[in-house]
């Protein structure tokens, strides 16, 4: 039950039984009720978040994770190959 005082409203909605399924699921690992994961599914939604990323932000965020991941590749690389000749394998 939401802790603010907002009067809520009853409202019916068809779900496939895979909804349901998943929807009680969700509510027994968090022992809580099916409508507070409705609700809280409700408050997490945000169709807009994504484009608010700015395109600048974005293509920032994608080359630093690229980096990294080159750099994380050109390390295992060179311990791989250490190893390698290490064991005589090369």
């Amino acid at each position: 039950m939401p802790t603010d005082t907002t009067p809520l409203i009853r409202k019916q909605y068809l779900v496939s039984q895979r909804n349901v399924s998943k929807l009680e699921r969700l509510a027994k690992h968090k022992k809580t009720s099916a409508t507070a994961i409705v609700r809280e599914a409700i408050d997490a939604y945000d169709p807009e978040g994504f484009d608010a990323l700015k395109e600048n932000e974005l293509m920032a965020l994608v080359s630093a994770r690229l980096k990294e991941a080159i750099h994380d590749t050109r390390s295992t690389r060179k311990k791989l190959n250490k190893t390698l000749k290490e064991l005589g394998a090369v």
